[in-house]
């Protein structure tokens, strides 16, 4: 029985988590994931991987090459400065290029050029430190359920109409149209001359823990989640042994990547792929008689530049005219 319990356990807060990030603010979608999490309970043991909980807690350290002052594809960098400047008025530019797509019903509307794939991965799953291969076999169902990917001009755009494209994702917020990136942003960058009239920058924005979209250096470069504390707190059976909502619940950006390839006469980014990741954290959690508990995991988001008309059509029913 308590082995049963334990694996509940782990399947609520597991689709809990997973519902927030898939942008879930509703309770029901959180419970129809629980139950379906539930009914999938097979019998099996625990076992200790023996890994660290997630890298939540590690030194911000870059993960790209290191910036090198020179001259590529005719564009003189001497800082990350100039690498910022020259990604922000590519990004500007880009984002002014239109295109028409006919929709499904017929109708002919015009979006961004650049438009993106995007693709959601959970995994490294620890409860109390532990890993249970019960939980990691039910993700790619759980995820499959509750998340539908999106199609939006370049990060951190919330959709691909400029006119509904701000920070806050009913449209009504500040406008994303432009790079809101600062120099400051950014942990690491390096150039690469790519020898046929392009170069691609690879970015790497210093950490940021509950990191808002296009409001601090992770929401400046990616789509960020926003805080989790509301969905966490919509869920009834959950509370805290200790502490509060935003004591207990972490999400710690870091180690994320934006590479994008530029052609330097026009200024038009002609392919990207921004890669955030994200390390989750719950601690001291209460459900139902089990009490204290704590799990974790790790999300990669994905966004690649363009999208193809494979994605196009079957994630939103578009097609490029012309």
């Amino acid at each position: 029985m308590k082995k049963t319990v334990k694996r509940i356990l782990c399947a609520v807060l597991a689709v809990a988590l997973i519902a927030s990030f898939a942008g879930c603010a509703k309770i029901n979608y959180v419970t129809k994931g629980t139950i379906q999490a539930i009914n999938e309970v097979k019998s099996g043991e625990w076992k200790n991987t023996g890994d660290d909980a997630n890298g939540a807690d590690e030194e911000d350290k870059p993960a790209i090459d290191e910036f090198k002052a020179g001259t590529y594809g005719g564009v003189d960098f001497q800082s990350i400065d100039d690498v910022v400047n020259f990604y922000k008025e590519a990004y500007d530019y880009s984002k002014t290029l239109m295109a028409d797509y006919k929709e499904s019903d017929g109708s002919v509307h015009s979006y961004y050029k650049l438009l993106g794939e995007e693709k959601l991965d959970v995994g490294n799953i620890l409860i109390d430190g532990t890993s249970n291969s019960m939980i990691n076999n039910l993700v790619p169902g759980i995820v499959g359920g509750l998340y539908n990917p999106g199609l939006n001009g370049l990060v951190p755009s919330t959709n691909r109409n400029p006119d509904l494209d701000t920070d806050e994702w009913d449209g009504n917020g500040e406008s994303l149209v432009t790079s809101r990136l600062v120099p400051d942003d950014l942990l690491a960058a390096n150039v690469t001359d790519n020898g046929d009239g392009t170069i691609t920058l690879k970015m790497q924005p210093k950490a940021v823990n509950m990191s808002m979209p296009g409001k601090d250096a992770q929401g400046h470069m990616f789509q960020s989640l926003g805080a989790i504390d509301a969905t966490v707190d919509s869920i009834s059976a959950l509370s805290w042994s200790s502490g509060t909502t935003s004591d207990n619940c972490k999400v710690n950006y870091k180690n994320g990547v934006a590479t994008v390839t530029i052609n330097t006469s026009s200024k038009e980014i002609t392919s990207a792929e921004y890669t955030m990741l994200a390390f989750v954290s719950v601690t001291h959690a209460n459900i139902a008689v089990i009490k204290d508990k704590s799990a974790s995991l790790d999300v990669t988001m994905k966004w690649t530049f363009p999208a193809s008309a494979e994605y196009l059509q079957s994630s939103k029913g578009l097609t490029l005219v012309g």
